[in-house]
C-alpha cells in the first residue's frame, strides 16, 4: 500500500475555480478519488490549513446523498476533504422536502456540480422494507423505499432479506428510483441539469472492496 507521508495541502475551492468545472470534470474527480481510496493509495491532508482556508466561504464540487451507515465514511471513498463536498445523510438514502432543499441549495446557490445517490451493500435500511419492519418513526421512513421492494417483484428467486441477490437488486433500484425522484420533485434541478449546469447520477458502494459503481 502506498501512503504519501506530507500532508497533502489542497486549496479550498475559490468561487471562479468552482465555477469553471464541469458537470463531468466533478463526476471524473469522485470516480478517480474512489479509485485510489479502493486501492489504499491514502492522501493525507492538512486538514488545520482547509480548515482555516475554507473559514471565509465555501465552494464545494458536489452534494452527495448517502446512508447514515458507519460502514460507509462518504469523504473517506471519494478522498474529499475539508470544502470539497456536501454530504447529506438518511437511512436508505431516500429523498424528503428537506434533502431536496439541501440539495436545490447545494447547487442553485452554492454551486454545486453534481448530485450523486449512493446506496451501498448489506443495507440494513433496505432489508428492514423488505422484512416490513414497525417500528417507531422508521415505520414511515421504511415506507418510502416500498417502492424499491415493489419495483422488483419480477425477481423469480426468494424475495427475502436473507438472499443477498434480492437485497442487492433492491439496493440498486431504490437508488435509481431516488435519482428519478430528485428530477421529479425538483424542478430546479431538473433543469439545472436540462441546461447542462449539473449532472444527477446514482451509484453503489461495494462494501468488500471499497469500489463505487457509477449507473450512467
Amino acid at each position: 500500500m502506498e501512503i504519501n507521508q506530507e500532508p497533502l495541502v489542497e486549496r479550498v475551492l475559490t468561487a471562479e475555480e468552482q465555477q469553471r468545472l464541469t458537470p463531468e470534470e466533478v463526476l471524473q474527480s469522485l470516480k478517480a478519488g474512489n479509485k485510489r481510496f479502493a486501492a489504499g493509495n491514502l492522501t493525507l491532508r492538512d486538514h488545520s490549513k482547509q480548515i482555516r482556508d475554507a473559514v471565509n466561504g465555501q465552494f464545494p464540487k458536489a452534494i452527495i446523498l448517502s446512508c447514515i451507515d458507519s460502514r460507509v465514511p462518504v469523504e473517506d471513498v471519494f478522498d474529499k476533504g475539508i470544502g470539497d463536498l456536501f454530504v447529506a445523510r438518511v437511512a436508505g438514502n431516500i429523498v424528503n422536502e428537506d434533502i431536496l432543499g439541501s440539495m436545490e441549495f447545494s447547487c442553485k446557490v452554492s454551486g454545486a456540480k453534481v448530485v450523486l445517490v449512493i446506496g451501498h451493500e448489506y443495507c440494513g435500511a433496505i432489508k428492514g422494507a423488505i422484512d416490513d419492519v414497525v417500528l417507531g418513526n422508521l415505520t414511515a421512513l421504511l415506507r418510502k423505499i416500498k417502492p424499491a421492494v415493489a419495483a422488483c417483484a419480477h425477481y423469480a428467486g426468494a424475495q427475502s432479506s436473507k438472499n443477498s441477490e434480492f437485497v442487492d437488486l433492491v439496493i440498486k433500484t431504490n437508488v435509481k428510483l431516488t435519482v428519478a425522484n430528485i428530477r421529479l420533485r425538483s424542478a430546479i434541478l431538473r433543469e439545472m441539469e436540462q441546461q447542462g449546469e449539473i449532472t444527477i447520477v446514482g451509484a453503489y458502494y461495494d462494501m468488500d472492496n471499497g469500489e463505487v459503481t457509477f449507473f450512467e
